[in-house]
């Protein structure tokens, strides 16, 4: 008769980070339900939470080393399912459901959306020495906040849903606010004011006044294009500004 094995503290400690990991799958269930009764600010709180998740849940696997004590359970996996409905699905679904583009134009970009989104997390290459994303890295939940808060007309949200699907197959860099170095301070200090934006515009409802739709739209377009920028002149911020 075989003897069950013993769970180890450290294992015990390596499956907790992967309950973490899945708690994200409840809120994105949440979040779905919001977005299926329109209930706008309930969605984006929800995947506020699971951003919010997602931040913590990696480096708390590196530092209890995961990987190794559980190198059968993969977190990448487990999170690139809960990424692809937190970050695409839901964001897509609430975009055509709200349409404020129009039935058509609504109901295409999240068909753009989800469909370019899925072949970007099959690409196991999508990620610079530097740590910079490789295209437009499918923050649609981000995307579409933005346009939702912003509300910049029907015509402009279609042409960034359109350039940002296809920026996620052209070699050009995008940020990682907390793992590329250069100008880590001041890029994390603009991904912190977009997320104080955006939390002022969910307690007042997304029924926001002109400076904190300037504010979230000037830190949206910082995020979105100083990878490119960085890109372009590649000494920048190795000297005098940033860790």
């Amino acid at each position: 008769m075989s003897r069950r094995r013993k769970v180890t503290a450290p294992q015990a400690k390596a499956f907790s980070v992967h309950l973490l990991t899945a708690s994200g799958s409840f809120l994105a269930f949440l979040s779905l339900v919001a977005a299926s009764e329109e209930r706008w600010t309930a969605m984006f709180w929800w995947l506020g939470l699971a951003l919010f998740v997602d931040g913590i849940d990696g480096p708390i696997a590196r530092k209890l080393e995961v990987k190794d004590v559980l190198p059968t359970w993969s977190g990448d996996m487990l999170d690139n399912i809960i990424d692809y409905v937190t970050y695409v699905l839901i964001p897509a679904f609430a975009l055509y459901q709200r349409g404020f583009m129009g039935e058509g134009l609504s109901f295409l970009s999240a068909a753009i959306i989800v469909v370019t989104s899925a072949i970007y997390y099959a690409d196991t290459g999508i990620k610079t020495k530097e740590n910079f994303f490789k295209g437009f890295p499918v923050v649609w939940n981000m995307v579409v906040f933005t346009l939702f808060v912003t509300q910049p007309g029907e015509y402009v949200s279609f042409a960034v849903v359109l350039i940002s699907a296809l920026l996620t197959f052209l070699p050009i860099n995008f940020l990682h606010p907390v793992r590329v170095l250069r100008l880590r301070t001041v890029n994390l200090a603009v991904f912190l004011a977009w997320c104080g934006f955006a939390a002022v515009a969910l307690v007042q409802a997304m029924q926001v006044g002109l400076a904190v739709k300037i504010g979230i739209t000037a830190a949206s377009l910082y995020l979105y294009v100083i990878g490119a920028v960085m890109q372009a002149f590649p000494q920048l911020g190795k000297r005098g500004i940033g860790p």
